[in-house]
């Protein structure tokens, strides 16, 4: 089974500009993460951005570099133009690893691609991992899954999913936040590392933002609304906290840096 690993890799962020290039263990972050894909069995590992300074930074440490639009309304469909670009065919895996996550284990990468190539009737496939916290299944910034038997997503949302209705509610004063998880309920957090047949992402890229997509702010609600179907199963390792904020490369950089020493 062959993939594709692709790595999207944007200059510009309204909380860290730049991000792909801050330093971390006296290496770029966009190195740390292309590395670790490297260290998967993807046979063949592509930085897609659209700035010349990450190009610049990425070929310098032996990358394959695709430049891209600017203009692009999501994540996919920077994905979507690799793949053209690279002429994957139909059939073809790709990988969309985030280049905010230096500390991705290869083992995700592998698995997530693994599934997409087991599962047919799947066009996507994802991971999640057990929520234990209470502040977590609460926390609109940490996105819920729910799948069915077979493993297939139900629906992903901001909100407490599912929504356990004689834990979560008082009669007598209304919905509350509990200070304990049900016991028997199987919350899980969706991890933003997607595997994608080609095939999909060409039909993708033709469609109009779903309303549930624009409503939960959450581009895989896409493919649900026009029917199609996402693998999910839970992470065969701990999914690292990637980095979203000051606070998060602050906390990566002493890691990284530690773990050099």
């Amino acid at each position: 089974m062959s993939f594709t690993a692709i790595i999207p890799a944007r200059y510009a962020s309204s909380r860290l500009p730049g991000k792909p290039l801050l330093m971390m263990g006296g290496k770029p972050m966009i190195q740390h993460v292309w590395e670790r894909a490297c260290a998967s069995h993807a046979s063949r590992v592509v930085i897609a951005t659209d700035d010349e300074r990450i190009r610049d930074a990425a070929q310098a440490f032996g990358a394959e570099v695709c430049m891209t639009s600017a203009e692009h309304p999501s994540g996919t469909d920077r994905l979507q133009e690799v793949a053209r670009l690279l002429q994957l065919p139909d059939e073809a895996l790709v990988v969309n690893v985030q280049g905010d996550e230096p500390l991705i284990p290869p083992a995700l990468i592998n698995q997530v691609a693994n599934n997409l190539a087991a599962c047919s009737e799947a066009s996507m496939a994802t991971l999640s991992e057990t929520i234990h916290e209470v502040a977590a299944v609460f926390n609109p910034n940490i996105v819920k899954v729910v799948s069915d038997c077979r493993g297939l997503a139900l629906y992903f949302s901001r909100s407490p999913q599912p929504w356990v209705r004689d834990h979560f509610i008082n009669q007598g004063t209304g919905h509350f936040q509990p200070d304990a998880l049900p016991a028997g309920v199987n919350f899980q957090r969706h991890i933003g590392i997607y595997a994608y047949r080609v095939a999909f992402l060409n039909q993708y890229v033709t469609w109009p933002p779903a309303p549930l997509e624009q409503a939960e702010q959450l581009e895989q609600l896409r493919a649900l609304w026009q029917g199609h179907r996402i693998h999910v199963a839970e992470a065969c390792e701990h999914h690292p906290h990637g980095v979203d904020t000051p606070e998060d490369y602050l906390r990566l950089k002493t890691l990284l840096k530690d773990n050099a020493e």
